[in-house]
């Protein structure tokens, strides 16, 4: 049984059937969404989908990453990244594609039947005594997880809110810009559209005063186009916020006959745009580990030893890049060191 039907959920669920086993994804939302944000696939990730049978797929639905830059709010450059040395160590670029059309490339490969839509897990107990593995891939606030941990290892908030959204205005390059304790990005999803996020510092269950949308034109309006431009085209209700998390690091992603993934394991801060890419590397770690003629507890021991080390450095990662995003004066220090990071290359 696999507890969540979003990227890591389905791609477990892909994963585990090719190794033999019959699965069952219980997914809480009636269905498939119809919007949503972009993800940037690295290399690695698009290596998991291309051995659970539909990276091509995925990457006839996407776009490859030109490049991108990081500006500061005036528009001139801080770095860019250079996603020829991308290429040439991992052999491929970043390719950009919907989170909607990334989980309709996963459902497509599942037979009818295998999702059932509309059916939310609130006890792990009545799942152990009738499965004989259960993935918890059920997101930041995880039932699975909950199961096996209580609350001894919490969401710990970042001091960070931040909003997103689609906006109909079409950009060439995406890239970040960075102010003073603030951060807007970009990324292009098509003709005539763009994603967007925008992050601040702000404490646990901030709400700005005026709303969502006038905080960001107060925040952002005068900063370096195309910002205003998207700005102008958003209407209040295609603005998301929400505040910022990451995951208390737990000592173990399996117990039992259950196996953590994605957020339900190392929910991470976006700071590096790896939370997707490591859930569908996760999915297929967790699949080769439990292939035909595997005892279970071993395939579970062996999945928490190769997945809990690097998801857990790149966790660390993500919350330094993003702590890096929140400095407020020493920006000429913080420049240099995101120039740094970026010479020595993006994680692949």
């Amino acid at each position: 049984m696999v507890v969540g039907g979003g990227i890591g959920g389905l791609a477990a669920a892909i994963g585990l059937r090719r190794a033999g086993w019959q699965v069952t994804v219980l997914e809480r939302a009636t269905g498939l969404p119809v919007t949503g944000t972009g993800l940037g696939i690295w290399p690695a990730a698009l290596r998991a989908l291309g051995a659970l049978g539909v990276g091509e797929q995925a990457r006839r639905r996407g776009r490859p990453q030109l490049g991108g830059e990081f500006r500061r709010p005036d528009g001139s450059r801080i770095a860019s990244m250079d996603m020829r040395k991308l290429i040439r160590r991992y052999g491929e670029t970043v390719h950009l594609i919907t989170r909607p059309a990334l989980l309709a490339v996963l459902a497509e490969a599942l037979p009818d039947g295998v999702v059932r839509f509309g059916t939310p897990v609130t006890d792990l107990a009545g799942l152990t005594d009738r499965y004989d593995l259960v993935v918890g891939a059920d997101g930041l606030r995880s039932v699975v997880r909950a199961g096996l941990y209580g609350d001894r290892y919490p969401l710990r908030h970042t001091g960070t809110v931040a909003w997103r959204g689609v906006a109909p205005v079409e950009v060439a390059v995406g890239g970040e810009t960075w102010g003073r304790g603030t951060k807007f990005g970009v990324t292009p999803e098509g003709p005539g559209r763009t994603n967007w996020y925008a992050v601040r510092t702000a404490p646990p269950g901030w709400r700005p005063a005026a709303g969502d949308l006038a905080e960001l034109r107060r925040l952002f309006g005068d900063w370096h186009d195309p910002v205003p431009r998207l700005l102008d085209a958003m209407t209040p209700d295609e603005v998301l916020r929400h505040d910022v998390h990451d995951l208390t690091p737990l000592p173990s992603y399996v117990g039992g006959r259950v196996a953590l993934l994605g957020d339900a394991a190392h929910a991470m801060t976006p700071d590096l745009g790896q939370g997707a890419c490591q859930a569908l590397i996760d999915a297929v770690s967790l699949a080769e580990c439990l292939g035909a003629g595997v005892e279970v507890a071993a395939g579970l021991r062996a999945y928490d030893q190769s997945r809990r080390p690097p998801t857990q450095r790149m966790a660390v990662l993500a919350r330094r890049a993003g702590r890096l995003g929140q400095v407020r004066h020493a920006t000429r220090l913080r420049d240099g060191l995101l120039r740094l990071a970026l010479a020595a290359g993006p994680p692949g």
